[in-house]
């Protein structure tokens, strides 16, 4: 644990998504120091000019202690398994490019991204930070993130489960679950009737996980229209920067 200044350890917070990566310097309560900046995540993008973009944001920011980033895919003890839109060639559901498919897969984010920016760090999947910042750790809590795709993280307990890709199983004929709710179809279908799916998605993985509860953040869960029930809680997505903070004190299961 780094040492404290006045005012306590302050992690830099760093969501990582298909369109946007954003951050902020959070105090030990989780509330931000710093205007949070956002810089458009650019393609292609191999892991060197990730790298970059994350130094450029870090380097707009006061002092920090410690560093928090959260990143779609299969982030595995800081290394990625896979990771769905970074090997694009031109960003979100564009065709791989196979060079950059290998070079992200297996890489060694937290490592070469502690070095970079020479801090304390912990890389988590991206649902798995933003459900830090709102789990009551209680029960069986479920964590969903609505983006460029859909994101998600499990709790038992206040103790993360090994991360489960649900955006990839197949929901419909020829459909996973990031192509049937993703960003796409909400442009396609529109707020209400794309609402509608969702409410279907929701009642369709209840029983799946028999959750305690469930959370739905993300950047398009403001355009849900629906009740969808008393087990489910809608929250900001600016709950994937202050989760940075949470994201220290988990048990992460293996």
């Amino acid at each position: 644990m780094p040492a404290s200044r006045p005012g306590g350890v302050f992690t830099l917070g760093i969501d990582c998504g298909g369109s946007g990566i954003k951050g902020s310097v959070l105090d030990d309560e989780g509330e931000m120091v710093a205007e949070r900046v956002r810089i458009p995540t650019p393609y292609p993008l191999p892991p060197e000019r990730f790298v970059s973009v994350i130094q450029r944001l870090a380097a707009k920011m006061p002092h920090y202690d410690r560093v928090t980033i959260g990143m779609p895919g299969m982030i595995r003890n800081g290394r990625v398994v896979v990771t769905p839109h970074y090997p694009t060639k031109n960003g979100p559901y564009t065709e791989k490019d196979p060079g950059l498919v290998e070079a992200w897969r297996d890489w060694d984010a937290q490592s070469v991204l502690g070095a970079a920016l020479g801090r304390p760090i912990r890389v988590l999947n991206d649902a798995e930070v933003q459900g830090a910042a709102v789990i009551q750790r209680e029960g069986l809590e479920v964590m969903f993130t609505l983006g460029t795709g859909l994101g998600c993280a499990v709790y038992n307990d206040g103790a993360l489960a090994p991360h489960l890709e649900i955006s990839h199983a197949p929901v419909r004929k020829n459909a996973t679950y990031d192509t049937w709710i993703g960003i796409n179809q909400l442009k396609e279908l529109g707020a209400r009737k794309w609402s509608q799916r969702m409410l279907k998605v929701i009642e369709g993985l209840r029983p799946v996980f028999c959750w305690d509860h469930c959370y739905i953040g993300g950047g398009n869960a403001r355009r849900l229209n629906v009740y969808l029930g008393e087990d489910v809680t809608i929250v900001p997505n600016v709950a994937g920067i202050i989760g940075g903070v949470r994201a220290w004190d988990l048990e992460i299961g293996e």
